[in-house]
């Protein structure tokens, strides 16, 4: 799994962590019971701080998304299904930033949605 964080991104780094981990069940790079990287390991090569990811951690676990087993590790919840669970999520968490974008740049909905439409619609875009 391939966490990326943006520094021009408004969303605190912890929920950059939580969308990368979202975002990677969603494409299916990572499926349910399988082992995330450890605190340490993940916070190292993201260059943050420990509580930042073990923040990160704690809120996937409180929506269901990880279970943490003391001394193990941390863990895709079982049983979870990507496709019906977290898409929805990750879907709207999308478009909140992109109104959240829009609305710091003085634009409104219907504006935004004729600039994704035509963004849609081209090929070198999509691909």
């Amino acid at each position: 799994m391939r966490i990326r964080l943006q520094p021009s991104d408004s969303r605190p780094l912890y929920v950059q962590i939580m969308d990368e981990v979202r975002s990677a069940l969603v494409r299916g790079t990572v499926g349910p019971d399988d082992p995330l990287p450890s605190v340490r390991e993940l916070a190292s090569g993201l260059r943050v701080n420990p509580r930042t990811v073990s923040q990160a951690y704690a809120e996937l676990e409180r929506d269901g998304v990880v279970r943490v087993q003391p001394g193990r590790g941390t863990f895709v919840a079982p049983g979870l299904r990507p496709d019906h669970e977290a898409r929805p999520h990750l879907a709207r968490e999308v478009a909140r930033r992109a109104l959240a974008d829009a609305s710091r740049n003085g634009l409104v909905l219907d504006e935004l949605m004729a600039a994704l439409q035509e963004l849609a619609d081209d090929p070198e875009v999509t691909s």
